[in-house]
């Protein structure tokens, strides 16, 4: 029996399967940060072809959290339109939605703005990277409100489950790290003080919003001295002791020059996320050149995680499910107007 076709759930919400769109960015938008046209066929692509759970990619909470000026954005309430429009269209193929809250901190590439950060500390000394400002106490907690207002939108647009941004390099993630936060205030120096606005900001979420949270997490940064697999099993259990329903299990992206990276070979992150697993109860989300429906299968057979995401994959062959579905003579799972391709 394929597990990979079997039913789950990430908190209340229901999945069809256990394969997941992880988010990805698409710099399609412009400066309004909006969904387009593409954004729309992108996804709903994807619904049609039968994945459980589409994760919306980066949308910034507010305009210098995005990445670039061609990031999405849920800053302002005209933004949520075009948001329900596309959870509309893909909930009319039984998939389910998440969107990623993210502030891109001292990664921001967008333009007519300075880059915030935990500390004065640039990501690299060349341009087009800015050296971001620090962020004050009030910032802080206008930035901690930010990602609530955005969430509450996300609510409002029919999402059916939250992913908070906290890996990559991008705000959360450069507050966790030793490297990148310098603070001597409550927000730095021990791991409990850099982990406490992450679990502010899940806990506000979880408090106020009745979803799903996911928190996505870099496992490790990759660097000596820094953010490692260690820390990211204390984080992960202080997530599920607030509540919060998956960790998404990432790894990389705040060094420039990491000097501990692994080969880039398939599953190659997929060790964190057992790791993490071994030590939590609630649910983890495996990511990392996952690339072949027997990969998934294993990983889930092995307990290494409760549901897999394929990123590149999912963009090189959208119908990625259509042909497991045939491998596993489940041709009803096939959409009656692609069912010719696959016999």
């Amino acid at each position: 029996m394929s597990r990979l076709f079997s039913s789950g759930k990430i908190g209340t919400c229901e999945l069809k399967n256990r394969v997941v769109m992880p988010p990805m960015c698409m710099y399609k938008s412009d400066n309004s940060a909006t969904l387009k046209e593409f954004h729309h066929i992108h996804y709903t692509s994807r619904a049609i072809a039968n994945i459980g759970l589409i994760i919306v990619e980066a949308t910034a909470v507010e305009p210098k959290g995005r990445i670039s000026n061609n990031d999405l954005g849920l800053w302002d309430d005209s933004q949520i339109i075009e948001h329900k429009k596309l959870v509309d269209s893909c909930h009319d193929f039984d998939s389910k939605m998440a969107i990623q809250l993210a502030h891109a901190g001292r990664k921001s590439l967008a333009t007519d703005s300075t880059p915030v950060a935990p500390s004065s500390i640039t990501f690299d000394i060349n341009e087009p990277f800015k050296m971001p400002k620090e962020l004050s106490l009030e910032e802080i907690e206008e930035i901690k409100l930010k990602f609530l207002t955005s969430a509450k939108r996300a609510k409002e647009a029919g999402y059916d489950i939250l992913e908070l941004h906290g890996a990559h390099g991008y705000l959360l993630c450069e507050f966790l790290s030793p490297l990148t936060n310098q603070r001597s205030d409550i927000y730095g120096g021990s791991l409990e003080n850099r982990c406490r606005l992450t679990l502010e900001i899940a806990k506000l979420i979880k408090e106020n919003i009745d979803l799903p949270l996911i928190v996505r997490i870099s496992a490790t940064e990759w660097k000596s001295k820094g953010w490692d697999l260690n820390d990211s099993v204390y984080l992960s259990k202080e997530l599920e002791k607030i509540g919060v329903d998956a960790i998404h299990v990432s790894a990389g992206g705040n060094q420039k020059e990491p000097d501990l990276m692994p080969k880039l070979t398939p599953l190659y992150q997929c060790d964190y996320a057992k790791k993490i697993k071994k030590n939590i109860s609630i649910d983890i989300i495996a990511v990392g050149l996952i690339t072949t429906v027997k990969q998934g299968e294993i990983l889930l057979e092995e307990g290494v995680c409760d549901f897999v995401a394929y990123g590149r994959e999912l963009l090189r062959n959208p119908n990625l499910l259509f042909s497991a579905a045939k491998e596993s003579n489940k041709m009803e799972l096939i959409d009656n107007s692609y069912v010719r391709a696959y016999i």
